[in-house]
C-alpha cells in the first residue's frame, strides 16, 4: 500500500477480528490469535495508535448483528476511532450488500478509513476499491456454499432418525450414550400420559390446562430450566408462580407433537434462504416425520385418535345447534379479543338464537382483571347488522346523493384538493428534473476546473438538501393521492357488491364474510336518563368503518306462567320461579322488611349502648373500692 499512507495523520485504529464455526477452529491462519498478531504488527509499522480491539468469536459473517461489531459502529459514531482494519475482507462480513453499504456509505460518511490487510483493500486507494464488490460477492458465495453443505448434513442426519435439538422435548431426556437418541424421562412422562388420557376422554385443551394447573406441576419451560437448560429463567424473574401456570399452547404443543408417539418430527419452520430471518410455521400435516426413532409415551393409535378429536372440535355450530355466523368477525372493542357465543342460561325458546349471547373471550378466560363482559344478545347483533346492510343496499340502489356524500366523507380529499395536489406533483417532478441537470452541469464545471472544490461542495450540498426535501414532499403528495384514488375505487366496489343484497331477510356466514371485515362491540353504557345503550362498529370490505351503531340492548327474562299474588290475589306474570308477590305488593313488602330491618338494627345498637354503660359503671365502682 505504498503511496497511500498519510504521513502527517495518526489514525485512531479499531482492530476487528471475527471467527465463526463455519470457518473452522483448526485453521490457525484464521484464528483470533493469528488475526490479532497480524493486525497489531501492521498498526505498529504504520505508527498509528491502537484505540480498541473488537472480537466476535463464533459469529457468522452473514449476520451483522454481532455484539463487538455493533460496539465498533457505536464508537465510530461517537468519534472514538477513525480507522478500521481487519485481516481480510471476509472478517468484516460475508453479505455483499451489507458489506458494500458499510464500505461505500457508512465509513465515508463518518470519515473512517477501512483496510483489509491481506486483501489489499484500502478505501483511500480508489483503484483497489474497484474490485472490492467482486470480493464481497465471492465471500457471500462461500457462505452460501457452506450453508448448503450444512443443511445437507443436517437433513442426512434427520433422515437417519437422529434428534439434533439443543434440549430434549418435555417428557424425554437425551441418551447419555448417544445424544442424538431420546429416552423417556420417568420424572414427567406421567404428565404427558395424563394429558393424552384427558384428551382421549373428550376433554378440550382449555379443560386439560385447568386440570394440570390445579396439580401445581412445573410447566415445560420451568422444568427445562430446573434441569439446567439456559434461556428460560427470564420468563419467571418477576413472578415465581408463573413456573406452575401452563398455557394452552403448551398443552396443544404436546398433543400435536409426533415425538410422543415415538416419531421424529422436523422442518416445521423453514427460512426462505440464508439471508432471511423469517421462519414461517407449517401446518402439522406438512411436517416431515421419521417413524419409530425412539420409544413413544403413547401408542400411534392413541396419538392418531387425539388428532382426530382435536380436528373434530372445529365445528361450524355449537352443541345446541346455533350456527355462529359471526365467528372470526366479532371482536371486543376494548381488548381486541374475539367474542364467543355462549348460552344465556334461559329456558328453551322456539328460536335458538334467542338463547345465545356473545361475550368477550378475554373476560371469559381471566375475569374482570383483564376486561369486562361486553355481552350482547345474538338476536340484537343479528338485527343490527341486518338493518345496516339493508340500509347501505337501499342507498346504493336508490339514493345517489347519499352515496356521493359517503364517498366524499371517506376519501377526505375533494376534487379541487386532488387537482391542487396533482398540480403540485407535476411541479415537484419538474424541479427534480432541473436539479438533476444542475448536478450534471456542476460536476462538469468541477472536472473542467471552472469552479473550485469549495464552491462545488457548497453548491452540491445546497442542491442535495433541496432534492431531499422535494423527494420527501413528493412521496407525501403521491401517497395522499393514491389513498384518495383507492378509497374512491373502494367505495364504488363496495356499493357494487352490496347492491346484490338489497332486501335480504336473513343473514348467513357467506354474506357476513363477503361484506364485513370485523365488528367491534363496546361495553354497555348507562345514560343519564337511565336508559342503556351499546355501541357497535362495523368495518366493511373496501371502505372500512363508516359510522357506529347505537342499539338499546334487549332486556330478556324467562317467560313463566301467570300466578296469583299471595297477598292481594291479583294475577300477574312472575319474573322468577320463586316469586310470590305481584309488583305492587312486592314493593310494599320490601319497604316493610326494610323498615323492620332498620328498627331491629336501632334496637341492637341501643341495647349495646346500655350494656357498654353498665360495664363502665362496674369498672368505676371496682376502681373506687380498690382505692379505699
Amino acid at each position: 500500500m505504498a503511496g497511500i499512507r498519510m504521513e502527517n495523520k495518526i489514525y485512531e485504529v479499531g482492530m476487528y477480528c471475527r471467527l465463526s464455526k463455519d470457518d473452522g477452529t483448526d485453521n490457525e491462519s484464521a484464528s483470533i490469535a493469528t488475526q490479532k498478531s497480524i493486525l497489531t504488527d501492521y498498526v505498529k509499522k504504520q505508527g498509528w495508535h491502537l484505540a480498541k480491539t473488537y472480537v466476535d468469536d463464533g459469529y457468522s459473517g452473514t449476520n451483522f448483528q454481532r455484539p463487538s461489531f455493533q460496539n465498533m459502529i457505536k464508537d465510530i459514531e461517537s468519534g472514538l476511532i477513525n480507522c478500521v482494519i481487519t485481516k481480510d475482507l471476509s472478517r468484516l462480513g460475508r453479505n455483499y450488500l451489507d458489506c458494500g453499504l458499510y464500505l461505500e456509505v457508512f465509513f465515508p460518511e463518518h470519515n473512517v478509513r477501512y483496510i483489509a490487510v491481506n486483501d489489499g483493500v484500502d478505501t483511500l486507494n480508489k483503484s483497489a476499491m474497484d474490485i472490492t464488490p467482486f470480493r464481497n460477492i465471492l465471500n457471500e458465495m462461500y457462505s452460501a456454499d457452506v450453508s448448503v453443505k450444512i443443511k445437507s448434513a443436517y437433513r442426512a442426519r434427520f433422515q437417519q432418525g437422529k434428534f439434533m435439538g439443543t434440549t430434549a422435548p418435555y417428557g424425554y431426556v437425551k441418551d447419555p450414550a448417544d445424544h442424538n437418541h431420546l429416552l423417556i424421562d420417568d420424572k414427567v412422562a406421567h404428565v404427558v400420559r395424563e394429558i393424552f388420557d384427558l384428551a382421549l376422554a373428550g376433554n378440550g385443551i382449555a379443560k386439560i390446562r385447568k386440570h394440570i394447573n390445579k396439580q401445581h406441576i412445573l410447566r415445560p419451560a420451568a422444568y427445562a430450566a430446573e434441569q439446567g437448560a439456559t434461556g428460560y429463567e427470564r420468563y419467571f424473574e418477576e413472578n415465581e408462580e408463573n413456573r406452575y401456570i401452563w398455557s394452552e399452547n403448551s398443552v396443544r404443543g404436546i398433543l400435536r407433537s409426533p415425538i410422543y408417539a415415538g416419531n421424529l418430527a422436523g422442518y416445521k419452520r423453514i427460512a426462505a434462504n440464508m439471508k432471511s430471518k423469517k421462519r414461517p410455521s407449517k401446518l402439522p400435516e406438512e411436517w416431515e416425520v421419521i417413524p419409530d426413532t425412539h420409544e413413544g409415551i403413547v401408542t400411534q393409535e392413541e396419538f392418531d385418535t387425539v388428532q382426530q378429536l382435536i380436528t373434530s372440535r372445529r365445528l361450524p355450530e355449537n352443541k345446541g345447534g346455533f350456527e355462529n355466523i359471526f365467528a372470526g368477525v366479532i371482536k371486543c372493542a376494548d381488548c381486541g379479543y374475539a367474542m364467543r357465543a355462549m348460552s344465556a342460561n334461559r329456558r328453551k325458546r322456539p328460536d335458538i338464537i334467542d338463547c345465545v349471547q356473545y361475550s368477550c373471550n378475554n373476560y371469559g378466560r381471566y375475569g374482570n382483571i383483564m376486561c369486562t363482559a361486553h355481552s350482547i344478545e345474538a338476536r340484537d347483533l343479528f338485527n343490527a347488522v341486518l338493518t345496516d346492510i339493508n340500509r347501505f343496499a337501499d342507498m346504493a340502489v336508490n339514493d345517489e346523493k347519499a352515496v356521493r356524500a359517503i364517498e366524499k366523507r371517506l376519501t377526505e380529499t375533494d376534487q379541487s384538493k386532488a387537482k391542487a395536489l396533482e398540480k403540485e406533483q407535476r411541479k415537484l417532478n419538474k424541479r427534480l428534473a432541473e436539479l438533476d441537470r444542475l448536478f450534471s452541469s456542476l460536476y462538469e464545471d468541477k472536472v473542467m476546473e471552472r469552479i473550485t472544490e469549495r464552491n462545488f461542495e457548497m453548491m452540491s450540498g445546497k442542491y442535495q438538501k433541496e432534492q431531499l426535501e422535494i423527494e420527501a414532499r413528493l412521496k407525501e403528495v403521491t401517497e395522499t393521492l393514491s389513498d384518495s384514488y383507492e378509497k374512491t375505487q373502494g367505495v364504488r366496489d363496495f356499493l357494487s357488491l352490496i347492491r346484490n343484497y338489497q332486501g335480504i331477510k336473513e343473514l348467513d356466514a357467506t354474506i357476513i364474510n363477503a361484506l364485513i371485515d370485523k365488528i367491534l362491540v363496546s361495553e354497555r353504557e348507562k345514560l343519564t336518563d337511565g336508559m342503556v345503550r351499546q355501541e357497535i362498529k362495523i368495518y366493511y370490505k373496501f371502505i372500512g368503518f363508516v359510522g357506529e351503531l347505537h342499539i338499546t340492548p334487549t332486556k330478556r327474562w324467562t317467560a313463566l306462567k301467570p300466578k296469583n299474588c299471595t297477598v292481594c290475589g291479583v294475577e300477574y306474570v312472575p319474573r322468577s320461579g320463586i316469586s310470590k308477590y305481584c309488583p305492587a305488593c312486592a314493593k310494599k313488602i320490601q319497604r316493610e322488611k326494610s323498615n323492620e330491618s332498620k328498627r331491629r338494627s336501632r334496637e341492637r345498637n341501643r341495647q349495646a349502648c346500655i350494656e357498654l354503660s353498665a360495664k363502665n359503671d362496674r369498672l368505676i365502682w371496682n376502681s373506687r373500692k380498690d382505692v379505699s
